[in-house]
């Protein structure tokens, strides 16, 4: 899993007008579970914003004041209408629990039914994995040189090494479908 560091400050307060006043100067506040007790900090709006944009998962070594913590957010809320981020949620990690992520799913290979035009479907960009902290792999590589037209991927036919994939085997990954172009040139050549 790929690192990433993260400065904050301890929140004063903790209530709706402390929260509405850190937004109003660019900060973001959050609440950090997992140890012996609950941490409220604040972070910068555009550092938090960096990481949660991206497309990758971060494990986050996030430094409230002097203590540093190893953290993954478990939870964004965004504003409904402008989609700032409003609230983060830190989970401090520890090596011997696993945790609960979503992966992002990046293909590898050429697939022969897409070369013969056909189209191909990713249902999932992210798949939740539990495993542990420093066996989550970056992304769940998945290998379509074998995918011809009207062939697909199962979660049963992914290997993730040291992690669980937390969806039905039968839970469709990729396909390739056929497409007009592909049928009107498949009509084209039997006629």
């Amino acid at each position: 899993m790929k690192t990433a560091s993260l400065s904050g400050s301890l929140r004063g307060s903790v209530g709706k007008k402390d929260a509405a006043t850190l937004r109003k100067e660019g900060r973001v506040p959050g609440v950090l579970y997992g140890g012996t007790e609950q941490v409220h900090f604040h972070v910068a709006k555009l550092d938090i914003e960096r990481l949660v944009i991206n497309p990758d998962v971060f494990r986050i070594a996030l430094d409230v004041e002097g203590t540093k913590y190893d953290t993954i957010l478990q939870e964004i809320q965004f504003h409904p209408v402008t989609d700032h981020i409003v609230h983060i949620d830190a989970l401090l990690l520890d090596e011997q629990k696993p945790v609960r992520v979503e992966l992002p799913v990046r293909t590898t290979g050429t697939s022969p039914g897409v070369m013969n035009g056909g189209r191909l479907e990713l249902q999932y960009r992210r798949v939740p994995v539990r495993g542990l902290p420093n066996n989550l792999p970056e992304v769940i590589s998945v290998d379509i040189s074998g995918l011809e037209i009207g062939s697909n991927l199962r979660v049963r036919d992914l290997q993730v090494e040291g992690s669980e994939i937390l969806l039905n085997d039968s839970t469709l990954i990729a396909s390739v479908k056929r497409t007009r172009a592909a049928m009107a040139a498949a009509a084209a050549a039997e006629a």
